[in-house]
């Protein structure tokens, strides 16, 4: 499992990449490894849409479940990723690059407190498997 060190993690399984004052935010390996093979992606905001942390901004279907994707972060979208919807299996080979869900210019930086870091995840990811 592939937990990149400079990334920050919630608990719902996303991730997001900071630079300067925007969030590329999208789901942990973790996360595509238990939904197994990704088949749909909906992303339900359009760039310039503003969002509340804790919001579902998408939706995951796979051959086993189905899940919602919740913004870590308040902003502005600045940014989607439109090749997902052609291409959901980019969620499983390559969650923390290609599949990329989307890019919020962050209204409340100070929201990234509340995420966890890299050892944090792998111990949060550890404990849900025992």
């Amino acid at each position: 499992m592939k937990i990149p060190g400079e990334l920050k993690y919630t608990k719902g399984d996303e991730w997001v990449k900071v630079e300067g004052n925007i969030a590329t935010i999208g789901i942990t390996d973790y996360a595509q490894d238990h939904l197994s093979d990704v088949v749909f992606v909906e992303i339900s905001v359009s760039v310039d849409d503003m969002v509340k942390a804790g919001t579902t901004v998408a939706t995951l279907e796979s051959v086993k479940a189905a899940a919602d994707v919740n913004a870590p972060v308040s902003g502005k979208v600045v940014e989607v990723n439109e090749g997902l919807a052609d291409a959901p299996d980019t969620v499983n080979s390559d969650p923390y690059a290609g599949a990329w869900m989307l890019k919020v210019e962050m209204s409340a930086p100070a929201e990234l407190d509340a995420l966890m870091d890299a050892a944090a995840y792998e111990k949060y990811c550890e404990e849900r498997e025992s």
